[in-house]
């Protein structure tokens, strides 16, 4: 008998995983009026689905002054250092 209720409370367990998974998406934003661009970096709650993601994002780049142009992918931490560099000032800002 405790064999199942070992075996269900071990599915639950992984299956709860992703929802505490730590994901990112990069992005990139700009601003009018002079034209600014930028690239970064952002986490976010909705892992592998940037239709989410950009709907998560907007609203935290508007309150910066900025409009979201496109969600160029999501991903775990282990693409977080390669992108880094690239977001400067802008890695995890928004």
């Amino acid at each position: 008998m405790t064999r199942p209720f070992l075996a269900a409370a071990l599915l639950l367990a992984v299956m709860a995983l992703p929802a505490h998974a730590q994901c990112f998406a990069d992005y990139k934003a700009k601003q009018d009026n002079p034209l600014r661009l930028h690239y970064g970096v952002a986490q976010i709650g909705a892992c592998g689905d940037r239709k989410a993601a950009k709907q998560e994002l907007k609203p935290r780049l508007a309150a910066g002054g900025w409009k979201l142009l496109n969600v160029l992918s999501t991903f775990g931490p282990e693409g977080l250092n390669e992108r880094r560099s690239s977001a400067g000032d802008y890695f995890l800002r928004y």
